[in-house]
């Protein structure tokens, strides 16, 4: 057994105390006015906000700010865990979103005119190696994430001086995130990623959420597993995601699988 297949065995109580260490180490090193956590509003993100609650209460520290991405089409009930935990839990969060793409589009679908974007948007563009002269503003496909997530996540450690941005991926989630480690230098925009939930399972998720009574967006007791953007997403079941096949079928089926497929590429370009 590796030493990953051994932190992914551990009982959820000893995961948790290993999160939290890496979360302390990572403060100790970054301090919290340079580092920033990833909150999506989703079941990870969510546990990962509770950890760093925790850990600072026990360092005796501020919470460090969070940054959530608006990629244009987010659902409505993840606005609604958005505001109710923001002030429940008295969250200093940032919206990131790359308005300099959305603003030129009404509608999920409409195109977009690769030159009325801003200088930034088309070298972006010209380095995903696409030569059109307009795409259809659609926030997963593979030019909207880089532009809606990616960018806007970029810009906002570029604009408030992050050192280190915390997010809340898994090992078991997807394929392209098997060999990540708990911090992982990333080159552009220079920065350190911390990801101390990256030995918990998706059962681990529920259990944690339910031991410890954290509150959960509305969506996943209709089925949804995993939440991506509205209109790209869709629920593989009507029952509540934790009382599903958790260990045999596949957590991301309900989101686009043109962007699952190409999930290295993307993190290769800098998406979480």
């Amino acid at each position: 057994m590796d030493e990953r297949e051994a932190l992914m065995e551990l009982s959820l109580e000893e995961k948790i105390a290993y999160s939290k260490k890496v979360i302390k180490e990572a403060i100790e090193e970054f301090g919290v006015d340079k580092m920033a956590v990833a909150w999506t509003g989703g079941k990870d993100s969510t546990t990962m906000v509770w950890l760093f609650r925790e850990a600072c209460k026990e360092l005796g520290v501020k919470m460090p700010r969070c940054m959530f991405i608006d990629e244009g089409y987010v659902f409505e009930e993840i606005w609604d865990i958005f505001n109710k935990l923001k002030k429940e839990w008295d969250l200093d969060v940032v919206i990131a979103k790359n308005t300099d793409v959305s603003d030129k589009a009404e509608n999920i679908g409409d195109m977009v005119k690769v030159s009325s974007l801003n200088e930034r948007n088309r070298k972006e563009i010209s380095l995903l190696e696409i030569e059109d002269e307009e795409f259809p503003f659609q926030p997963e496909s593979f030019i909207g994430n880089h532009l809606m997530k990616t960018i806007a996540m970029n810009v906002f450690i570029e604009d408030n001086g992050i050192k280190a941005l915390a997010t809340a991926i898994r090992w078991d989630e997807q394929e392209a995130r098997i060999e990540e480690t708990f911090t992982k230098s990333r080159p552009n925009p220079p920065h350190t990623r911390i990801q101390p939930v990256l030995h918990f399972m998706e059962r681990d998720i529920w259990n944690f959420i339910f031991k410890f009574e954290v509150p959960f967006c509305e969506l996943y007791k209709e089925g949804y597993r995993s939440l991506g953007a509205k209109g790209s997403t869709v629920k593989m079941s009507d029952i509540p995601a934790w009382e599903q096949d958790l260990e045999n079928t596949y957590e991301r089926a309900g989101r686009g699988q043109d962007k699952e497929e190409l999930m290295g590429k993307l993190r290769d370009l800098g998406y979480m």
